[in-house]
């Protein structure tokens, strides 16, 4: 808890991120439990419902770019207000969806807005307010957000029920009027610049990192980025085509949250101890781990149980990982335009994973998409062990 104390104001940060990202990403997790409701109504595939998402992710890529000059003008507090208010529309839009192009307007919309709002917003906040301390910050976050499938699943599933998905869109848009814009508003902090250890401004410049460290780093994350927004966005689907009846798959779906955060919590624990790098490579062998015996356990209850946990431990803390990676090659000064760089790819694979996963999981059952994610993870570690070779001196020290 050390970063803690060294800025009593991160802990109000912490909190209004907490809430804000919760609710952020839980409420665009509508595919994952009503996707077949949307598809009946709209007279869509369920393909096509999760192109949503991937919707969502293009323009959040597409954005991200351009709000990187936005973030070192006006600071993460100001980008992220206006991303809310552009965010309330998108679901506003939503519910008034009666056909396809209405449906996909909606979730234009919604990019717009989480390309300011969702993770990158994010961090960028805790880096301007943390500085050095941004990893553990970051982590400390992750163990709040990484319950949003955990509470937003059930309470999707409930509010539907009840109201409707329109009603349940509705909602969801007053959550940001009511909620997330007065936090960001009234009680996130304006810029600051952070210091190193209190002694003043940062002042030197990271050495420049190589291109080929950059793509290196890149393609760590894109990877990653499309195994876990992929199997998290058709994680209930994918236990249904193991043979588990909808409310279990349901319940299975739902603890995978609790078991991502408690995985963060092991990385938080471990304060600087170690790096965005060395926890990728600890938590990334247990993706294919995981994979591999769903593949071939033939849908036993024992082994998707097993599966739940360890690939909800290792998304859990690649999660936390792909956060701070950068975090190991750039400084403060460079950290806002390297994550929004990474964003754009980050983005365009999160975009086409769910409904490549969800095809393959139509055309060739759960095999299909956990044979192509198996292999990304691997490919995931590979790369991690290259960039762990590369680290700076200064990180490479901190990490021992």
């Amino acid at each position: 808890m050390r970063f803690l104390r060294s800025d009593s104001r991160l802990i109000g940060v912490l909190l209004v991120l907490a809430i804000t990202q919760l609710i952020g990403w839980g409420t665009i997790g509508l595919p994952a439990v009503i996707g077949r409701d949307l598809a009946a109504d709209l007279g869509m595939s369920l393909s096509a419902v999760f192109a949503g998402s991937s919707v969502l992710y293009v323009t959040m890529g597409l954005c991200a770019p351009w709000l990187a000059r936005a973030f070192a003008r006006h600071g993460a507090r100001k980008v992220m207000m206006v991303g809310t208010v552009v965010t309330l529309p998108g679901f506003v839009v939503m519910s008034f969806a009666h056909e396809p192009m209405l449906y996909f307007i909606g979730w234009v919309i919604l990019g717009m807005g989480g390309s300011a709002t969702l993770s990158t917003g994010a961090y960028i906040m805790l880096n301007e307010v943390a500085g050095r301390g941004a990893k553990n910050a970051i982590g400390g976050l992750m163990l709040v957000t990484g319950l949003s499938s955990s509470i937003f699943w059930p309470t999707t599933s409930f509010l539907s029920g009840h109201f409707g998905w329109r009603g349940t869109c509705l909602v969801y848009a007053a959550m940001m009027l009511l909620i997330n814009l007065p936090l960001y508003a009234f009680l996130a902090p304006r810029r600051k610049i952070a210091t190193d250890d209190g002694g003043g401004p940062i002042k030197a410049a990271p050495p420049a990192i190589p291109r080929s460290t950059f793509g290196l780093v890149v393609c760590v994350i894109t990877m990653n980025a499309f195994v876990n927004f992929g199997i998290g966005a058709i994680m209930i689907e994918l236990l249904r085509a193991e043979g588990l009846a909808p409310a279990q798959a349901l319940a299975f779906g739902s603890m995978l949250g609790v078991i991502q955060v408690s995985a963060r919590g092991l990385d938080f624990l471990g304060g600087g101890r170690w790096d965005g790098i060395t926890t990728g490579l600890v938590a990334g062998t247990a993706l294919p781990v995981a994979m591999l015996l769903l593949m071939t356990s033939e849908g036993a209850t024992w082994a998707v149980a097993v599966f739940i946990l360890l690939y909800g431990a290792g998304s859990g803390a690649m999660a936390v990982a792909r956060a701070t990676i950068p975090l190991v090659f750039y400084d403060q000064a460079e950290f806002a335009k390297a994550m929004s760089m990474i964003a754009v790819p980050l983005n365009l694979a999160s975009a086409i994973s769910p409904p490549l996963l969800v095809g393959l999981l139509t055309q060739f059952g759960s095999r299909g998409a956990l044979g192509l994610t198996f292999v990304f993870s691997c490919a995931t570690v590979l790369i991690l062990v290259m960039l762990g070779r590369r680290r700076p001196q200064v990180a490479a020290a901190a990490a021992t």
